[in-house]
């Protein structure tokens, strides 16, 4: 199974990799033209379902994304830095850390989707407007 790093983990995709045992080339090529019409349906259906619950991308959602995701990020290490000085940090304490790690976590996965959204072409960006020539 192939595998993919991320920011945070590997994915791994469940996607069959047969061993080409059969040296039959018009096979072959009809097998890889059967799977990239199943991929292009898939990008179909993603692009189209995509844009309809998003609508587009641009720079300000990005960066409340980006907003959101640091927030979460700080108050993360705010708290780890407050449980620091605790001789012995509760279980309700060390729980809270782990939500606020947890948020963090999602909202840094949600940018990278989002992103990768764009960039597989799923999601159009509309790029900021750029002021008129002086």
């Amino acid at each position: 199974m192939a595998t993919r790093a991320s920011s945070f983990h590997r994915h791994a995709t469940d996607h069959f990799e047969p061993q080409d045992t059969d040296d039959d080339p018009h096979a072959q090529r009809r097998m890889r033209g059967q799977l990239e019409q199943i991929d292009y349906t898939a990008f179909a259906s993603n692009k189209e379902v995509i844009g309809a619950v998003l609508g587009h991308a641009d720079a300000q959602k990005f960066q409340r994304m980006a907003v959101a995701a640091a927030m979460a990020r700080a108050q993360w290490v705010k708290e780890a830095l407050a449980l620091s000085e605790a001789i012995s940090p509760s279980h309700e304490q060390i729980s809270r850390l782990g939500r606020l790690r947890q948020a963090y976590e999602e909202l840094a996965e949600a940018y990278e989707a989002m992103r990768r959204m764009v960039e597989r072409g799923y999601l159009p960006y509309q790029a900021p407007a750029k002021p008129p020539a002086r």
